[in-house]
Parts: C-alpha cells; sequence; structure tokens
C-alpha cells in the first residue's frame, strides 16, 4: 500500500471490503450484466477506440496514472484511455457490483486481490490467459504473488497492478537509547515480543510495537505470515474448513504476549494512521509495514532499519498484497484496446516509472533489473529487503469466501489483543464462524 506518501496509494487494507451481501449482489448482476452489450462500441469515425479506466488512486497515483497514458496515447494514437471512475479503491467493489448489476460498467477496474474472487464470478470478466502467455512481458518473470492473486480456478482474470511486502522498520534512535543491537534477518518471533517488551516504557508513553485493532483486514494480514511459517494455511485442503485452527492459536499468542506487556500500541481506528503517527513521532520502535510508508518515515526524518519479519523456523516468510486491474467486456474493440493498455502497462519500461511514483514493488524480474530501480533501491534505505522479500512472499487465496474468513480471524485477533479472549477461545469462534462460510456454495 504511495509515490512519496502513502495519501498517494489508497489506503487499501484499511476496510474489510467485500461481504456476504456484495458477493451475493455481485451473483445477481452478473445475471443481468450478462444481458447487456455495454454502452456502446467506443469507436470514432476515424477507428479511434475510446476505453474508460475505474482508476481509484489519490494524488501522486493520479498523477503516476495520467504521465503513463499521455505516453500511450502517444504510441498507441487510436486508442484513448479516460480516467474516472469517482470513488477510491476502498469503494471500488461497490461501484463495480452496481456498475455490473446495471450493464454500465467500465473497460478497466482496480480491484482489490481480495476481491477479483468476486468479482471474475461476472461473466462480463474478460479472461486474461491467453494475453498473459502472448505479452512482451513473460509470464514466468512476473513474481510468484503477483500470479497467484490474479489466477482464479487456473485462470489468470485481471493484470496485476500493485506490488507489496511486509518487514519491520526499526527506529534505531530508539534502539541506541536502550542499548539494543539491531535486529537482523533469520530473528524469531520470540525475539520479536522480547525486542519490544525492553524498548517499552508505559510511563514516558513509548511502546516496542504497534499492531492494527479494528479487525480489518489491515489487522488481519499480519498475522497470516505467522500462520504459513508455522504450516498453516488460510483454507484446509478440503476446501470446506480453515487450515489454521492450531497454527492460527500459536500465532494469536504472539499478540497476547505482547499486549501482557503493554508492548504494542493498539490502534482504534481504520487505516492505521494512528499507529503510523505514534511511530513516526519517535514513540514507537518497531513497525510491521511496507514499502509504502518509507517516505513518510523519511519525511518524519526518522533514522530507520529494514529487516524481515520475524518467524518460528529461521526460514524467510512474508505477505504480499497485489492488487489488479481487472478488464471488463465492452464489446471487441473496447476490450482489445483494454487488453492492449494493461499489457503495456505492465511492461517493464511502463512499470518501473509506475512503481517508483506511485509506491509499488517491480512486478517482475525484469522490472527490478532496470537501471531506474536499481537506482530507487540505492538511494532509498531498506527498499531492498522489501524487494527481495518477494522470493518467499505468499499471498492469500483467491477465494470468494476470503472476506467472511477474514473478518472472523479479525474479531480474533482484535478479542486477544484488548484481552477479552484468550487465544484459544478467540480462535475457536473464529473457526466456527469462518467453517461456516466455507460451506456457502458459491
Amino acid at each position: 500500500m504511495q509515490a512519496v506518501s502513502r495519501s498517494a496509494r489508497p489506503a487499501r487494507r484499511d476496510v474489510l471490503r467485500a461481504g456476504a451481501g456484495l458477493a451475493t449482489a455481485l451473483g445477481a448482476g452478473a445475471t443481468a450484466a450478462g444481458c447487456a452489450a455495454g454502452r456502446d462500441d467506443g469507436v470514432a469515425a476515424d477507428g479511434t477506440v475510446t476505453i474508460e479506466m475505474w482508476h481509484g488512486q489519490t494524488d501522486t497515483g493520479k498523477k503516476a496514472l495520467e504521465s503513463l497514458v499521455a505516453a500511450f496515447g502517444r504510441s498507441h494514437p487510436r486508442i484513448r484511455v479516460e480516467l474516472g471512475g469517482g470513488v477510491l479503491a476502498d469503494a471500488m467493489l461497490q461501484k463495480v457490483t452496481a456498475a455490473l448489476a446495471a450493464g454500465s460498467y467500465p473497460d478497466i477496474a482496480y480491484v482489490f486481490g481480495s476481491d477479483l474472487a468476486s468479482v471474475a464470478r461476472s461473466p462480463q470478466v474478460v479472461d486474461l490467459t491467453d494475453l498473459v502467455r502472448a505479452a512482451p512481458t513473460p509470464w514466468s518473470s512476473y513474481w510468484a504473488p503477483a500470479r497467484k492473486a490474479v489466477t482464479v480456478n487456473g485462470r489468470v482474470r485481471a493484470a496485476p497492478a500493485v506490488l507489496d511486502s511486509l518487514a519491520v522498520v526499526c527506529n534505531k534512535k530508539l534502539f541506541r537509547q536502550a542499548g539494543l543491537p539491531l535486529p537482523e534477518a533469520g530473528w524469531r518471533w520470540d525475539d520479536f515480543v522480547a525486542t519490544a517488551k525492553a524498548l517499552t516504557d508505559t510511563g514516558g508513553g513509548r511502546f516496542g510495537t504497534g499492531w492494527p485493532g479494528v479487525g480489518d483486514e489491515d489487522t488481519v494480514w499480519r498475522l497470516w505470515p505467522m500462520i504459513w511459517d508455522l504450516g498453516g494455511d488460510v483454507v484446509a485442503d478440503d476446501g470446506r474448513h480453515i487450515g489454521f485452527g492450531d497454527t492460527g492459536t500459536r500465532a494469536l499468542e504472539v499478540v497476547a504476549e505482547l499486549a501482557r506487556d503493554k508492548s504494542v500500541y493498539v490502534d482504534p481506528k481504520p487505516g492505521s494512521e494512528q499507529m503510523y503517527q505514534v511511530f513516526m513521532s519517535g514513540r514507537m520502535a518497531m513497525a510491521v509495514t511496507g514499502p509504502w510508508q518509507l517516505p513518510d518515515i523519511q519525511q518524519a526524518r526518522i533514522d530507520y532499519h529494514v529487516v524481515p519479519l520475524p518467524t518460528f523456523s529461521g526460514r524467510p516468510m512474508t505477505i504480499s498484497g497485489p492488487d489488479t486491474w481487472t478488464v471488463f467486456d465492452n464489446g471487441d474493440a473496447r476490450r482489445k484496446a483494454a487488453k492492449t493498455f494493461v499489457s503495456w502497462l505492465a511492461q517493464p519500461a511502463q512499470d518501473v516509472r509506475w512503481d517508483i511514483r506511485a509506491g509499488s514493488l517491480p512486478l517482475s524480474r525484469g522490472t527490478r533489473d532496470l537501471p531506474a530501480w536499481q537506482h530507487k533501491e540505492g538511494t532509498t534505505e531498506g527498499l531492498g529487503v522489501f524487494t527481495k522479500a518477494l522470493d518467499s512472499a505468499r499471498v492469500r487465496p483467491v477465494h470468494a469466501a476470503y472476506p467472511q474468513i477474514s473478518q472472523a480471524l479479525g474479531q480474533a485477533v482484535v478479542a486477544v489483543l484488548l484481552g477479552r479472549s484468550s487465544p484459544a477461545k478467540a480462535m475457536r469462534a473464529c473457526a466456527a464462524d469462518a467453517n461456516a462460510a466455507l460451506l456457502i456454495p458459491r
């Protein structure tokens, strides 16, 4: 989740967006949309094709896209891309759902990776499998998280748009004051808990670390690397149960230890802005975050250090939360033009411009190897740690029940953070709700 500030990218983990109601509406909308042919064929008398892109970006992200669209227009004069949508990415699922139901939808929309499974139920979502196989950027050169996040039931249902990873950013000054060495790659969660406790000064209002505490996706996705590292998974192999009953309890025990030690600042508001403000004011020693936060940290003049996430096993493990450019079918001409644009956008020469200005990590190894990205990494402290983490990063499953699973786990995390429940009890409640969601036919 910003060219040089968090506001440059939508706060895409601030709200648990998809729910049963929206999924049901989408299913109903898909039927209605299937009878519609879109608004018009978008072809002018001179053969120019106009496509509409609901971009979901704010500020710098929007400016970066505008620049890229202008460059695309110069090299593709017969395709005109109009940027619109009128909503930020957090509201995109609802708007796309309504548009599909009305039969009047864009050609491209910025859709969260966690929402793609629901959106892809619509027959108007274009299958891009053949496109990526023949695209100039080899599909195999994309990072595995980018490929997996756009693949539903073995088919590529969108183009990767944004890529990130989680690591730990440390305030060097607070470590020096406490006489503690900075953590290094390979550290364990027990080390994290002990370090957070040693860096906490409750009387002085200083915390070892922070955690979002509203139960949304921002709360949840920090727990998945722990669960995966312990051998668990989001959904069990049978597809009817969660795959993290025992491992989820163990992960929640780490959260419980932080809460018992009073070493964790629990952010009570969506967006985690308060948590980051505490870190950037010098009152928090460690923040589990992504590359989107580095510009704000630099602007706050924090002397910082980036280290990979701790693990239980010592093996590298992190999470990536890719988002997508999803293409919709408004007839042959517009569909072809939209596919041409998203394919062009993902090519390293364009991707590197988007990454540097809009705060994404490179979608492919081809982008990573470009001099422009190498310069960006070389001049941005810690950025290379986030890029390297993509080698071992995993993604949440593109599963229609994921929003309900996330909601159940989010409630469990909050209950433990606030001392309202033990890890085992919170996990039992989570399993009951999440397993029920997995039994719903989809």
